[in-house]
């Protein structure tokens, strides 16, 4: 698996824990609508209507190297959301 990828995964994952909506699947156009693995995208959205949203759409398919990121609090290299080695150093202090 790519590290773009790998970093899209973990950022619907993170969102997913904060009870966004997330929905992976095939974009396709069902008779003038947009659909995510049958479901309509209208339906999806439906319980923000009246809030202020932000919507990321990325794309599996996008094998585009990714950068990798220098920790602000170590040092270290890394990909993804979070650097690995601070959140395992978090973990570890707070006893979880």
């Amino acid at each position: 698996m790519s590290m773009r990828k790998a970093s899209v995964l973990d950022m619907a994952t993170a969102a997913y824990e904060l009870d966004a909506a997330v929905k992976r699947g095939v974009l396709v156009r069902v008779e003038g609508r947009l659909t995510i693995m049958g479901e309509d995208l209208d339906s999806v959205l439906k319980r923000f209507e009246g809030q202020e949203i932000v919507i990321i759409a990325a794309s599996l398919n996008d094998d585009r190297p990714v950068d990798p990121r220098v920790c602000r609090t170590c040092g270290r290299e890394y990909f993804g959301l979070e650097c690995p080695h601070c959140r395992d150093a978090r973990m570890r202090l707070r006893g979880r």
